[in-house]
């Protein structure tokens, strides 16, 4: 067998090499819980943000090389984009390293509720259960998070507040990265006043407390409806006595006038 002229084994060297498809791309989450997203006061960026009760899921999968925790939020009546609204942490045995998942970034809707915060400490506490020796790989951020100072920093502060630094470039703020971390290092927390996981029972709780003060108020508007239906009543019967008064005194002047005038 004669050998490969060098020519082409310099084509083959060249010729880029396909990331290796990691699996379980088809899995949805699986359990259910809700989330209260407290009533916070109209922003000037995102506008108004009313109380409001949104899903969390997530699915977990493992085998030798790969561990993932999906977590998405799901809005009652409203549709989101598919990049939108969830978080993977994808864990590589084989290299001890961890990282997040789209690589688009996490995009969340509502903006600013605090929902970001939620789920990526929900994947920290995940991944420290078992790996927390493991490493967090750092990444570039998306540019174009850095036109929108109020975007920026606030993306900034949910970073930071994991645990994570970051870093400029550029004067512009348009070219950031955080730098990896071991895992036990991220900090696992959010603005619990914010967004609130809510069982089944407390669930259940609150649609029985809500049913209570329906009936509640209906007993009231009920009573209320009362009172101004005796009002009326009352109203009506006054009216016909006025009449009736103002008809005798015109009854009583009318004979006086003609009492008067027969004399």
């Amino acid at each position: 067998m004669t050998d490969a002229h060098p020519q082409d084994t310099a084509d083959i060297a060249a010729e880029p090499t396909e990331p290796l498809a990691l699996p379980w791309a088809d899995v949805v989450p699986e359990q259910f819980h809700m989330l209260r997203l407290a009533p916070l006061p109209t922003d000037r960026s995102t506008g108004g943000r009313p109380l409001r009760f949104v899903q969390y899921g997530h699915a977990e999968r493992h085998n030798k090389d790969h561990s993932l925790l999906r977590l998405a939020v799901q809005l009652p009546g409203q549709r989101v984009r598919k990049e939108q609204n969830h978080l993977d942490i994808w864990v590589d045995h084989q290299t001890h390293r961890v990282r997040f998942g789209p690589d688009s970034g996490l995009q969340m809707e509502p903006l600013n509720r605090g929902l970001g915060r939620f789920l990526i400490a929900q994947g920290v506490i995940w991944a420290q259960k078992k790996w927390s020796h493991y490493r967090f790989d750092g990444a570039a951020l998306p540019s174009k998070d850095g036109l929108n100072e109020d975007t920026r920093l606030r993306r900034d502060h949910v970073l930071s507040s994991h645990g994570l630094t970051v870093e400029y470039a550029d004067p512009q703020h348009l070219k950031a990265r955080f730098e990896h971390v071991q895992v036990g290092e991220l900090a696992a927390n959010w603005n619990s006043e914010k967004v609130q996981l809510v069982e089944i029972l407390d669930a259940a709780n609150m649609l029985q407390q809500a049913d209570q003060n329906l009936l509640e108020q209906e007993i009231k508007l009920r009573e209320q409806e009362e009172r101004v239906n005796q009002y009326k009543r009352e109203d009506t019967g006054l009216r016909f006595t006025i009449t009736c008064l103002v008809a005798f005194a015109v009854f009583q002047a009318g004979l006086l006038i003609w009492i008067a005038t027969q004399r």
